[in-house]
């Protein structure tokens, strides 16, 4: 059975995390066939938004520890593994939706933040787990928990170890939305669906802009926004946009 398991339905790239058993860990083969389906998601035409989660009962533990037995193998790990995942996260070109099913952990946890919207079951948990066995928090993690959170409360959370319930986590701000157990799937799904109806490049470019202002000033952003917004403006979905605006009809956008 595949580790990833892929499909693509209604302009969307559903990729599943599959090593159940593990609550789904990352072994090597995991970890680079996520790549493989993240870049053929940017490069598909057809998809429009990509939808990552677990399957089972957890969303992702981490690094599968039965892999690594020296420093040696943790920096492979980061190298060719994780650190290609969350970049190629932050550069795909259409909306990421991490969906938090169950326990996010570890790499599991910071991949899902680097995700450009998460919600989660009621039942989830985030957990900053590395320092349980003497590591940093890696995965792009010191750099996105900060920024979500502030600074006191992810320098706990990466301390202690401490878990954080679904709840919590939308009240710090760490996550989009927490949806009940029954609906969960349901409604993840209908957001997926709302994405990828909508002006996929203009989406691309205000993750760009939120990208950018991480590391640049206030006027170097204000500069960065007006090359950008021109962008958006020779697109196909923003005339569509404006015409359907003002001919009183729903826009019917084609991401182009």
């Amino acid at each position: 059975m595949s580790t990833i398991l892929f499909e693509v339905k209604g302009n969307i790239g559903f990729i599943t995390l599959n090593r159940p058993e593990k609550l789904n860990a990352f072994n090597r083969e995991m970890a680079l066939l996520l790549q493989e389906k993240l870049d053929e998601c940017n490069n598909s035409k057809e998809v429009r938004c990509v939808y990552l989660t677990g399957s089972g009962k957890g969303f992702c533990a981490g690094q599968d520890l039965a892999e690594v037995s020296d420093s040696r193998e943790m920096n492979i790990i980061l190298r060719e593994q994780f650190n290609p995942i969350v970049s190629k996260i932050r550069k795909l070109e259409k909306p990421v939706i991490a969906a938090i099913n169950g326990v996010a952990a570890g790499a599991g946890a910071n991949i899902a933040l680097c995700c450009d919207i998460i919600v989660a079951t009621a039942s989830a948990s985030f957990i900053q787990a590395f320092s349980k066995i003497g590591l940093i928090p890696d995965s792009g993690g010191t750099f996105m928990l900060p920024r979500l959170i502030g600074w006191q409360k992810a320098s706990a959370l990466m301390m202690t170890g401490d878990k954080v319930n679904a709840d919590e986590a939308e009240r710090l701000g760490m996550i989009y939305k927490v949806f009940a157990d029954d609906v969960f799937d349901m409604e993840a799904k209908k957001l997926a669906a709302t994405l990828a109806a909508m002006p996929t490049r203009g989406l691309w470019f205000t993750k760009q802009a939120l990208n950018w202002a991480l590391s640049h000033t206030w006027y170097e952003q204000l500069s960065n926004e007006d090359k950008l917004q021109q962008r958006a403006a020779d697109t196909c979905d923003f005339k569509e946009g404006v015409q359907a605006f003002l001919e009183k009809r729903k826009p019917v956008f084609k991401g182009e």
